[in-house]
């Protein structure tokens, strides 16, 4: 069993901390996820999310994403002798050969492009190889689903079936379909989604969301594009944040339990086949009350999914083989 997870935000963590005047390494940390917990965890490939809030940061969007980009090599260049950055499937076939882990990066939050496809491409030739269209802010390409107002300052995600990709994120995910760039579905609206759909060809994936049925906050899936995805050939990965795992009162605590993910997983399974599951763990990007604390523990969902009747050769698809069946083909 090797462990290839979709998201996490760790890059994010690490340069906020550097800012601070921190030395947190991507080594080993008080994080959710570094490269020892990883080993601990038996991780084949972490794609690292260079995640960018519109709303939080003091500079370009583009400006703020090239100084993630710089940590990340920085980062993982200091560690090449575990874990190779890739570029390709080839280089994750080289990486396993030499008995290394494997890192993919990529974006949280299309808006870092401010608009311009030629920014879109530099950050292919510096290796992006997957991007959300965006995050929880409208950008220039797309937007979120949208948010109603609560009593006590609290609020209730609702879906978006209205506003549709902008022009400009139509040709934007023509051109990542060009350049073999995935595209990454969460956080996207529904109309978003639907125009996805209309204007590609090729698989994609949403990374970190799971099924609107079972929890129905509108991050999650509905089980049309369940199916959808699934016959596109592309594949969706289970977030373990509790939020998103299972409904929660206005106010109440946020969850994370395995049996919640494998209950996402059999729910998904029923609709969409077993080889739309992936998982997409959004480690270092979420709080609450976990399970899963860290990327060392992953052997219990896999314990999990085997005591809920997952035959060996689903949790190996689950675990790896349906997001590298995607990137096989898409890089």
């Amino acid at each position: 069993m090797r462990v290839v997870d979709m998201h996490c935000d760790t890059i994010a963590a690490l340069y906020q901390d550097h800012r601070a005047g921190g030395t947190v390494s991507v080594l080993e940390n008080n994080l959710m996820l570094d490269l020892k917990k990883m080993q601990a965890g038996d991780y084949g490939l972490q794609n690292f999310a260079l995640f960018t809030n519109l709303a939080s940061i003091d500079e370009p969007p583009f400006e703020y994403c090239m100084k993630l980009l710089d940590t990340f090599y920085t980062e993982l260049e200091a560690h090449r002798d575990l874990i190779g950055i890739v570029r390709s499937y080839a280089d994750i076939e080289e990486n396993l050969r030499q008995g290394k882990m494997s890192a993919l990066l990529a974006i949280e939050e299309g808006g870092v492009c401010q608009g311009e496809l030629s920014f879109l491409r530099n950050f292919y030739r510096l290796g992006v190889r997957m991007m959300t269209l965006t995050w929880n802010h409208p950008n220039e390409l797309a937007f979120p689903n949208g948010r109603k107002a609560l009593e006590g300052g609290h609020y209730q995600a609702v879906p978006d079936t209205e506003h549709g990709l902008t022009e400009v994120g139509i040709a934007f995910v023509e051109e990542m379909e060009r350049l073999g760039m995935i595209i990454d579905v969460a956080h996207l609206n529904d109309a978003g989604i639907r125009d996805v759909f209309l204007h590609t060809k090729k698989p994609f994936v949403a990374s970190h969301s799971n099924a609107r049925a079972v929890c129905s906050h509108p991050r999650n899936l509905t089980d049309e594009m369940i199916r959808a995805l699934s016959e596109r050939g592309g594949v969706m990965g289970i977030n373990y944040y509790g939020g998103f795992l299972r409904d929660v009162p206005a106010g109440g605590e946020d969850v994370s339990r395995v049996a919640d993910m494998v209950a996402h997983m059999k729910h998904i399974r029923n609709v969409g086949g077993i080889q739309v599951i992936g998982l997409g763990s959004d480690f270092d990007g979420m709080g609450g009350d976990l399970e899963l604390k860290t990327a060392a523990d992953l052997p219990r969902l896999a314990q999990e999914m085997e005591r809920q009747g997952f035959t060996a050769g689903e949790i190996e698809a689950v675990f790896a083989g349906n997001v590298l069946r995607v990137y096989r083909e898409l890089l």
